[in-house]
């Protein structure tokens, strides 16, 4: 029985063409976070079982790559390391780990891959990055409003215009299952099934509100509330615990003018965001005819104290490159440039005598800023050219008989199928201008 050669279920090999479209969302991506002031953070594949347990909710929990133990221990069948679920928790222990040595505001980027043991669906993997800024410190919504900023102007830059971040407030939730009279001990699990709305709809998530011991009522209350924002203010009017989170929205929403993320950003009831460890403002990006979000992210205040033993106020926001990536590919939104070639130039091989002079060419050419390839054995020209073709590089360099008695470069533009000789030493200034252009 042959070997399958496909890689494991969730998980994707990715070829030149889709490297090249990786890098340039994440250059996009890193760009912008640096010029939010973000600094750089990178953390271990995986982390002590104990770090990553518990910080998720039982939902989560169980979506956790558990690492068996190794050696003497393997026949015990116990787990003492996972890989990472997300980048969040292990930010709230290097901040703890590292809280002396850290600025008093401390804002970070890190684009990295995550785990879940998840089932995979269109745009649904079990192993994905994550691209996320967090700020640590502060509780002023200026921390919201300067990530949702950068967030809608990476979205701009990539193409997207028709994307809403939904805003909401995990306070907001708790006074309205309160005033549908959802008793305390179940709100984690109401909000774990009212974050499905989208998916399952109102039907389905009546049946597992239901499952889960909610009494039908108190459904009916939840369900009416997230119907819009009128409704949902009428019915958490009356609580006190909701005068000060929805204050936090109206100024976040009030501060966005004049930012990349003015327009973009609406208060959404039903928003409610699974993970167990959000506190306050939470935040989701919305594309339409998309099942599921490009990102999200929101407060947690109390993560960090978990590790550190006092609550420090963080928030940050996280964005689903491989969703993205799926998105702008449907859509045809990468640039022509981000599909081109691994080079700018192409050196033939004319025969076994100029093996070496076409290696020193290409030498010649690196030097002066130009990428290169070499055809590795010599061949004839119409297939070296049609090769240089099918890889998308624009000019190919011939050095003939001829070319080389005079000292000269005859230069293939592969677009308009010009042909011109120039002086060796002209070839690589020619080319890049030529590039810039064309």
């Amino acid at each position: 029985m042959s070997t399958s050669t496909k890689p494991p279920s969730g998980t994707r090999d990715f070829l030149p063409e889709d490297i090249r479209r990786r890098e340039y969302v994440i250059g996009v991506v890193r760009s912008v976070y640096e010029r939010y002031g973000f600094e750089p953070l990178e953390t271990p594949a995986f982390e002590n079982i104990e770090t990553l347990l518990g910080k998720y909710g039982d939902e989560g929990n169980k979506l956790i790559f558990k690492i068996l133990k190794r050696g003497e221990h393997e026949s015990t069948g116990e787990a003492d390391l996972a890989l990472r679920y997300d980048l969040t928790v292990p930010l709230a222990r290097v901040v703890a780990q590292y809280q002396n040595q850290l600025p008093k505001f401390f804002k970070r980027y890190q684009i990295q891959p995550v785990w879940r043991a998840d089932r995979p669906a269109k745009g649904r993997f079990r192993e994905f990055f994550q691209c996320d800024i967090d700020s640590i410190g502060s509780t002023s919504p200026v921390v919201e409003v300067e990530q949702l900023s950068a967030v809608s102007e990476i979205l701009t830059r990539l193409g997207f215009a028709d994307y809403t971040i939904q805003l909401n407030h995990r306070a907001l939730l708790s006074a309205m299952l309160e005033a549908a009279n959802v008793p305390a001990a179940l709100h984690g699990e109401a909000l774990v099934a009212i974050d499905k709305l989208d998916k399952i709809g109102r039907d389905g998530v009546t049946k597992e509100l239901v499952a889960r011991g909610i009494d039908p009522p108190s459904v009916e209350i939840c369900l009416r509330a997230l119907t819009s924002e009128s409704t949902f203010d009428d019915i958490v009017s009356g609580h006190e615990a909701a005068r000060q989170p929805r204050a936090h929205i109206d100024r976040i929403l009030g501060l966005l003018a004049g930012t990349p993320a003015a327009g973009h950003v609406a208060f959404v009831p039903r928003l409610a965001r699974g993970l167990s460890y959000y506190t306050g403002a939470i935040m989701e990006i919305s594309v339409p005819d998309l099942a599921g979000s490009l990102g999200g992210g929101g407060r947690y205040d109390n993560l960090v104290g978990m590790f550190l033993g006092r609550d420090v106020p963080a928030c940050g926001f996280s964005l689903g490159l491989e969703r993205i990536i799926v998105v702008m590919t449907e859509r045809g939104m990468f640039p022509a440039s981000v599909g081109g070639g691994n080079a700018d130039v192409m050196v033939t091989i004319w025969n076994d005598a100029s093996l070496a002079d076409a290696v020193l060419l290409a030498g010649d050419l690196r030097n002066g800023g130009l990428r290169v390839d070499v055809y590795p054995e010599p061949d004839k020209l119409g297939k070296q050219f049609k090769y240089a073709s099918s890889r998308n590089v624009p000019f190919v360099a011939i050095v003939g008989d001829d070319e080389k008695a005079n000292g000269a470069v005859s230069v293939k533009d592969m677009n308009s199928g010009a042909q011109q000789t120039l002086p060796r030493a002209d070839v690589a200034a020619f080319i890049a201008r030529t590039s810039r252009t064309s």
